[in-house]
């Protein structure tokens, strides 16, 4: 089961972000006549700006009193990933220390030749998979 839940555009805080997600894993729990979910798997593009451990807290949260409780969250973080049309470099942004933003900041230019760049990974939120146990036995669901 795999399921986007950021469009590049969005942008949302952690825990509207992770309200969606545990929102989706138990609608396809449901589908699924789950009785418990025991294992979440996440992989979040580090251009969504999400931090892991405001997602962890808000699903601790979120997941209390829910089949979902006491489920593993596993989160994969991507490298944002950059392509030139110039040079063809692809691969990691180049960052940029900006006191305002009190953390190093990707830049849109080409690390190699300065060019312009196209954004091709990074920007996603997705479940990547699911553990459940069915009242026929545990499932997994990628």
């Amino acid at each position: 089961m795999t399921q986007t839940l950021v469009e590049p555009a969005e942008k949302m805080h952690e825990f509207s972000m992770t309200t969606q997600i545990v929102e989706n894993v138990l609608r396809e729990a449901e589908k699924h006549n789950a009785k418990k979910v025991t294992e979440v798997h996440l992989v979040i593009g580090k251009l969504t700006f999400l931090g892991a451990e405001q997602v962890r807290f808000s699903y601790n949260i979120l997941v209390e009193g829910t089949i979902m409780e006491d489920s593993k969250l596993y989160i994969e973080e991507k490298n944002g990933v950059v392509k030139c049309s110039r040079c063809g470099y692809e691969g990691d942004f180049r960052y940029e220390d900006n006191p305002m933003y009190h953390v190093p900041t990707p830049t849109l230019r080409c690390p190699k030749c300065e060019e312009l760049v196209n954004i091709v990974g990074g920007r996603e939120c997705t479940i990547k998979s699911i553990k459940l146990i069915t009242y026929e036995g545990p499932k997994q669901y990628e």
